[in-house]
């Protein structure tokens, strides 16, 4: 009787102490958990999914808009936002003039330090010897730009000038006299500083002029450069240690460096489209794509607006194409008749640019086709025209997609769609004054991303030279991995 009463009373105790063991356990965790949780470890996650390196190259474009609202496309959107226009609003109303001043701040911001680019001391055969420039003196390269720049020719020439710009930016960059705070790219002596190697090539220029073969000759002057390309930069010790992958080499014209390319291929091209390369050669995630030179002048001043541009829709160009041009002419059919519509034959001669520029000040939207290549000058004179692109190309590719929205100050039509009767014609005049002069003034703010120009100012930051700069600078932590990857194994220390 007493070993039972004791048991029970060992069973009591026992039990009271895994009681309370038990409280205490739950009040720390508790404690613990409040503790954590007064630390805010959001903060903490900020500092490490945002921070970047100072010394990055790269100019992160970062989206105000709420992306959640942007991809909305469920059928009851437009109704939510009617029903938001017409109740209480509990939120604080935007500015839409200060949320596009700070859009565009981003966009233009440089980079926090300059892309550092070495150039090679290539023969003026290379550059601007094809421009007709001489050196004076042994051993010069380059002309003095502080005295003489070599001119350009015009016309359709000037159009794949890109290499033209890029280089005049780099050599203006050393001097005293430029004193831009804005600098995208400087150029720098020791290629082990380097962020990428720029190879001096107006290949473009030597396509448009030196590509036919003569008489006297069993290759073209173009072929003869391309080869001497692929014998000087192949040779190169900066070729040999990167495997040429961080070289930018420029082949903007759609037929330029067209057997160079298959040798060079590493490298990062500067091209206008990729509708002659093999995605082997040329893709859009290894190279960059910059814009044409446009042709027609600028459009200053401008004040037209809706009322001012009588023509709706407008075209003028090469009607019958190779390849994907078929629908240039399909559409010439289909609308030849319309209203408001202007749709032609033109060419560069009898003054045929001046001509266009005037008819795309007067239009509202302007017509890009494919022709024998998915891009065209056409767009960018529409852009420096101020006339609302319309882009019946399905496998264009558009210069700094990456940080910029294009569908912003551009309607994009598939081609099967644009050959459907009326349906082009719907679209655009389905948009009323107060949307297209959104697209309207946006287009005059992207206006200068696209303006090649010499020399900069130091407000230049977002021309279109500095942006070609940053779009590069953008492709160099990719680059840099390449480099490092091809040297798993190559040991580049000994191959110099």
């Amino acid at each position: 009787m007493v070993e039972r009463s004791s048991s029970r009373y060992l069973g009591i105790i026992i039990t009271r102490k895994s009681i309370i063991f038990l409280l205490i356990s739950i009040l720390s965790v508790l404690s613990w958990f409040l503790i954590i949780s007064s630390t805010n470890p959001n903060r903490v996650l900020d500092y490490i999914s945002v921070a970047e390196p100072t010394d990055a190259p790269l100019n992160i474009i970062k989206n105000s808009d709420n992306p959640s609202r942007e991809n909305d496309e469920s059928p009851n959107s437009e109704n939510r936002e009617d029903e938001n226009r017409g109740g209480a609003n509990t939120e604080e109303p935007v500015d839409e003039n200060r949320a596009e001043t700070l859009r565009c701040t981003q966009m233009s911001s440089p980079s926090p330090t300059p892309l550092k680019v070495y150039m090679y001391d290539m023969s003026p055969e290379f550059h601007f010897g094809l421009l007709g420039w001489k050196p004076e003196g042994n051993g010069v390269v380059w002309p003095d730009i502080r005295i003489n720049v070599p001119y350009h020719p015009g016309g359709l020439n000037l159009q794949h000038s890109v290499e033209y710009w890029l280089t005049l930016d780099l050599l203006y960059s050393e001097l005293p006299e430029d004193s831009r705070t804005s600098r995208a790219a400087i150029r720098v002596k020791n290629s082990s500083e380097a962020d990428v190697v720029f190879v001096p090539v107006f290949s473009s220029l030597s396509y448009n002029r030196f590509s036919k073969v003569t008489q006297k000759q069993k290759k073209s002057q173009d072929r003869e450069l391309q080869e001497n390309v692929v014998k000087f930069v192949t040779a190169q010790k900066e070729w040999k240690v990167s495997g040429g992958k961080d070289h930018v080499i420029m082949a903007h014209h759609p037929n330029s460096m067209s057997t160079a390319r298959h040798k060079l291929y590493p490298a990062m091209f500067v091209v206008a489209d990729f509708g002659r390369y093999s995605p082997r050669v040329a893709n859009v995630e290894k190279d960059i794509v910059a814009p044409y030179k446009h042709l027609v002048p600028s459009y200053a001043n401008d004040t037209s607006g809706f009322d001012g541009r009588p023509i709706l829709l407008y075209f003028q160009g090469a009607i019958y194409r190779k390849a994907g041009g078929f629908v240039r002419q399909e559409l010439y059919y289909l609308l030849k008749e319309e209203k408001d519509v202007h749709f032609s034959f033109g060419s560069v001669r009898n003054h045929g640019i001046a001509k266009a520029g005037e008819g795309m000040r007067s239009s509202k939207f302007c017509l890009n086709i494919a022709g024998d290549t998915p891009s065209s000058n056409r767009l960018f004179d529409a852009i420096a025209s101020h006339c609302i692109p319309v882009i019946i190309s399905d496998d264009i590719e558009l210069p700094y997609e990456d940080v910029l929205n294009y569908s912003e100050f551009c309607l994009f039509v598939r081609s099967s769609d644009a050959l459907k009767k009326g349906f082009l014609m719907g679209l655009v005049r389905s948009i009323g004054r107060e949307e297209w002069d959104k697209m309207w003034r946006r287009l005059k703010e992207v206006e200068r991303y696209f303006d090649l120009r010499f020399p900069a100012k130091d407000d230049d930051g977002d021309y279109g030279v500095q942006m070609i700069w940053k779009a590069v600078a953008r492709k160099a932590p990719l680059v840099k991995m390449k480099v490092h990857r091809f040297q798993r194994f190559a040991r580049p220390f000994l191959m110099v």
